[in-house]
Parts: structure tokens; C-alpha cells; sequence
């Protein structure tokens, strides 16, 4: 069974793209390396012994989409495809909205042509906004506080919109919370162009030399040592997720919407320690003003990814680090 991967050579994309391998599928990668790079596919040859299928291209080339679609007779699609950072979409809110809703739409109009209709979408907990409580659950009121989490937002209203137009989609909703670590191999893993956005990936390049310490934003919020705390989920249990939605929309035709987290937050300097553990480097830290936007806690309620998915995830934070630190170590400067 041949399943498209949009933006399948990125980070989240080319994890999945193992697990699907080890599942017994067929993944089939579009991407046109925007925000990641062709030696991915290399080191994917090397972890599964066998050669990935990967179409380079824009998901945003409707017609084409629709040929690669019939070409490779695909089954179902994961839609990676999309700009992620927040602090960018502030800035430059038009790539977002034509990048992201332009590109979902794109997909869409070339699976409705060509009867392919189960879809698994990468969705975001930023549509939760600032929450009112925690742990979040799925039928909390949705909001945005940047337009890359409206993005998010639009594209699931689509989705809902398109299964009322014509009941035989199916279509998984998966928001995850913040996904960290890399292979066990060491071969894939994280590679933010320029000044990561995210913790782990900054706290990796600290702890290797590449950056001097790391700007910690906020120390006065009401948590245990008074810096945010979020869901960090092991990107090897976010793969193993995208599958476990996968069969559950082929073998029950039911589509869902689910939290993919593991169900418990850690602050930014339990981070910290945890890294710190596994690299036996210190990581040198100072504390800044709060950033605009920032939340005190975020984590997920994850009964209903279980008992629709029977998926659940199983790393703690230590095997983040120490997974994180192995690709790092290894690959100072990515896949470059």
C-alpha cells in the first residue's frame, strides 16, 4: 500500500516515514527541501535497507500533485507540508496563509480528483490558544494567538467542512504538543535552518559549542520553578502515532480528531537538567522577559488518542536527551 508523506524529508516527515516502513507500508515522499534537506534520504535508505521513493515538487503544483497521486496509485496521504514557526508567521503572515491553507487546499483538490480520500493531517496544540486549564483536552474551545496557529485552525475547519460535503472521507486530526529527540540510529533528527526555534534543538546546539547559552524567556510564572512548562513528546512516539491514526481510518473508515502528547509537562529547566544528564555538558542559561504570546503550562489529556488508537507514548525525558544528543554529537552541523 503506497502512501504519499507531503513534506515527508522533513523532521516529523522522515521519522514517519520509517515507522510506515517497519509497519509494512509503502511511504512515498513529496517535498520540494524548502526547510530540509536531500541527504535525508540517504541516512532513511540506511535505517530501513531499502530505497525511498521521493518526488521533489511543490504541494502547492495542484496538477502535478494529481498525477503523482495516480502515478504511484496512493492509498492515503500525511500532510506534513507547511511552515511552522511561530515568530515567522508574525512576521510574514502572507507565506503562512498562502503556504499552509494554499497548500492544504491544493492537496485536497487533487485527492477529491482522484477518489483518494483518507487523510492524516499534522494539526498543532496551538490551536488551544492560552488554555484555561490544564490537562487539554480535545473539546476545548479552540483559539490563535499568531497566524501560523490560525492556519492550523482554518485547515481543520476545511477538513470538517469537506467530510460534511461528502461523508466517505476520513480524515485524522493529530495535534501534537512539542516534538523533540531523533532516531536512535543518530542518522535523522532535527535540523533548523539558522536560529532554532524551538528548546531542545537550541539547548543541543548550546551543549555542543555551536551557541554561547541559552536565553531562558520568563522565570516568574506560576509553576514549580517558575518557567514554562509544555508536553515534550519523543518524535520516534509521534511517528509511531501517524500510524497507529493511519490504520485505525483504514481499518474503521471513523475520522477522529486526538491530542498526540504524552500526558505531562516539563518546565524549560528540567529540560535544561535532563540535557545537561545525558550530554555531560553543561548548559549555560540566563533569564530574559517573557516573550509575547508565551503560555505558563501546556500538556495534553491522551485517554482518547489511547482509546481510539490504542497508541500511547512511551519515552521519557531522559531518552529525549539522550536520543536529541546522539544526533547532535554526531551530525554538529545537520545533515549539511
Amino acid at each position: 500500500m503506497n502512501i504519499l508523506l507531503t513534506g515527508g524529508a522533513g523532521y516529523i516527515g522522515s521519522h514517519t516515514c520509517v515507522a510506515l516502513i517497519e509497519a509494512g507500508l509503502t511511504p512515498v515522499i513529496l517535498d520540494n527541501f524548502s526547510n530540509s534537506h536531500p541527504a535525508v534520504l540517504e541516512r532513511l535508505r540506511q535505517i530501513s535497507g531499502q530505497a525511498v521513493v521521493c518526488e521533489k515538487g511543490d504541494v502547492l503544483d495542484t496538477p502535478w500533485v494529481t498525477d503523482l497521486l495516480l502515478r504511484h496509485e496512493i492509498a492515503a496521504v500525511l500532510h506534513f507540508a507547511g511552515d511552522k514557526a511561530v515568530g515567522e508567521s508574525v512576521a510574514q503572515p502572507l507565506k503562512y496563509y498562502r503556504n499552509n491553507i494554499g497548500g492544504a487546499v491544493s492537496l485536497l483538490d487533487a485527492m477529491q480528483a482522484t477518489d483518494c480520500r483518507t487523510l492524516v493531517f499534522s494539526s498543532s496544540a496551538t490551536v488551544y490558544g492560552d488554555p484555561a486549564s490544564v490537562p487539554i483536552t480535545e473539546d476545548f474551545p479552540r483559539q490563535h494567538t499568531n497566524p501560523y496557529g490560525h492556519t492550523k485552525l482554518v485547515i481543520e475547519d476545511m477538513l470538517a467542512a469537506m467530510q460534511v460535503a461528502d461523508a466517505s472521507w476520513r480524515l485524522g486530526v493529530l495535534r501534537y504538543f512539542n516534538p523533540v529527540g531523533a532516531h536512535p540510529s543518530g542518522l535523522i533528527g532535527e535540523d533548523p535552518s539558522g536560529i532554532p526555534n524551538n528548546l531542545m534543538p537550541f539547548v543541543a546546539q548550546v551543549a555542543i559549542g555551536k551557541r554561547p547559552f541559552l536565553n531562558v524567556y520568563g522565570n516568574d510564572y506560576a509553576t514549580p520553578d517558575g518557567t514554562g512548562v509544555r508536553d515534550y513528546i519523543h518524535v520516534q512516539d509521534l511517528a509511531e502515532g501517524h500510524v497507529a491514526a493511519l490504520q485505525a481510518l483504514l481499518e474503521k473508515g471513523e475520522s477522529f480528531t486526538v491530542n498526540l502528547g504524552t500526558g505531562r509537562g516539563n518546565s524549560v529547566l528540567e529540560v535544561v537538567k535532563a540535557f545537561e544528564q545525558a550530554s555531560d555538558q553543561p548548559i549555560p542559561y540566563q533569564i530574559a522577559p517573557r516573550r509575547a504570546g508565551d503560555v505558563a503550562q501546556c500538556y495534553a489529556e491522551t485517554a482518547l488518542a489511547k482509546a481510539l488508537l490504542g497508541w500511547s507514548a512511551k519515552h521519557s525525558l531522559a531518552g529525549m536527551c539522550a536520543d536529541a544528543w546522539r544526533w547532535q554529537s554526531g551530525n554538529p552541523d545537520g545533515y549539511k
